[in-house]
């Protein structure tokens, strides 16, 4: 049901479309005139849409409508005249009308103008949630003193050029604060460029990162600069940074200590000035002790440290990221007005989240696309959801954060039908499960 506003000067017009559009089950108000029209908004609030006459004393159609867009920008407006012509479409139009109906017209072609008026606004109000909840920003409110802590301490480092480094468990949000962290630098003008260290093989990693010359090796055709050249100014933010081979460690690290390189097959140097921002969910002194990871470039990585809270840790914002997740997925999925029940979110409170943020969103969208009512019980929520809460079953206190990962995929693994629906479970890519399945030989 949307709320609309019949204005006409004509009391047979008004109260005829009034009784019709009523019949639809729409809320319906009726004014006289564009002064008592605008009397009406300013009582009742913002209408849905609002069907004018253009030809009226003291106010016409035009003035209501530049009137209503100043005050009410949300409001659709549609415009109805007896005296049609092209200047006064175009003027309509112009002025933001949604659409233009000249008299006389059938009452089948107001419901079908109207009904398609509150289709657009509709999707209007999905793309307004969505913009709102892809930009990234609002994940990092936080009701958590620590977070909050991390958060000043970012956007104060954000106004330097030193290298960065964000710690912390797989779901975390480490690439949105590498995001926002760029934004409130003074490169934000300058580009944001993101390099996935586990989703390429080391040759092609090789390639994006520093480019190549053509020739180089088979398959390249010509010259390609790589993300670096590209991040020129910018920033570049390198995801699991802890997955670079030995040989591309060693090349970084010297472009690290010189901002130099040289393109695969190529002989010349290439100046870079671009801000370095890495992430990893791994233990990066546990991984020099194993001879994984150079300890030179961990040092020249970790001038600033930022260690990213599990969302276990900060449990006060479990429920306020899973409404703005629910408001996200209910308008990708055209099912606005979706609320959780109370049983819901006490096992959303309930939850110890191994998966973190990425976990808690795609359990919210699962939710939303398998339910049924206009109310989320507990039964739309995942089963593992209703497992033990302890991710790390049996694990002693003194476990490794290796440790209880492989726990937790372990667990993921016997109970989800099928790979994608591990991997979904645990908020990752079906190739990131690939790989931690190899590591910890759960194949």
């Amino acid at each position: 049901m949307a709320k609309l506003l019949v204005v006409d000067d004509e009391k047979n017009i008004r109260e005829t479309l009034g009784r019709f559009l009523g019949s639809r089950e729409h809320e319906i108000a009726i004014a006289e005139s564009g002064r008592e029209a605008l009397a009406v908004m300013d009582r009742d609030g913002a209408f849905d849409l609002v069907l004018s006459d253009w030809r009226m004393a003291e106010m016409n159609g035009l003035e209501l409508l530049n009137a209503i867009k100043a005050k009410f920008p949300t409001t659709i407006v549609i415009l109805m005249t007896a005296y049609g012509t092209i200047q006064n479409a175009v003027a309509a139009m112009k002025a933001g009308a949604y659409d233009y109906i000249t008299k006389p017209f059938s009452l089948d072609q107001i419901q079908h103008a109207v009904e398609r008026a509150l289709e657009v606004k509709e999707l209007r109000t999905e793309n307004r949630a969505l913009r709102n909840s892809i930009d990234g920003v609002p994940l990092l409110t936080t009701g958590s003193h620590e977070f909050r802590s991390l958060i000043e301490t970012s956007y104060a480092a954000a106004s330097s050029d030193a290298t960065i480094l964000l710690t912390g468990e797989s779901g975390t949000g480490k690439n949105v604060l590498a995001r926002q962290i760029h934004a409130w630098s003074s490169r934000r003008d300058r580009p944001f460029v993101i390099v996935n260290c586990t989703t390429l093989s080391e040759h092609l990693l090789e390639s994006e990162l520093f480019g190549h010359m053509k020739g180089s090796f088979t398959g390249a055709i010509k010259d390609k600069p790589g993300r670096l050249e590209a991040a020129n100014g910018g920033s570049v933010f390198l995801d699991e940074i802890s997955e670079l081979s030995p040989a591309l460690q060693s090349k970084f690290l010297r472009f690290l200590q010189d901002e130099r390189f040289e393109r695969v097959g190529g002989e010349q140097t290439i100046t870079v000035d671009a801000r370095i921002i890495a992430a990893t969910n791994r233990n990066l002194p546990q991984e020099i002790n194993a001879a994984r990871f150079r300890s030179d470039l961990y040092y020249r990585l970790n001038v600033i440290n930022l260690r990213m809270p599990a969302l276990r840790e900060r449990p006060e914002d479990v429920l306020p990221l899973a409404e703005m997740f629910l408001v996200e997925a209910a308008a990708r999925n055209r099912r606005i007005g979706l609320q959780f029940s109370d049983e819901a979110r006490k096992t959303l409170l309930a939850y110890s989240w191994p998966g973190n943020i990425r976990e808690l969103r795609n359990a919210v969208e699962r939710a939303v696309v398998l339910s049924r009512g206009a109310t989320l019980s507990k039964e739309d929520l995942p089963d593992i959801l209703f497992q033990s809460s302890a991710p790390h079953g049996n694990l002693p206190e003194q476990s490794t954060l290796e440790q209880v990962e492989q726990e937790h995929i372990r667990r993921v693994l016997a109970l989800a039908p099928t790979l994608e629906d591990a991997a979904a479970t645990l908020g990752i890519g079906i190739a990131t499960l690939w790989r931690k399945r190899r590591r910890y030989h759960l194949d």
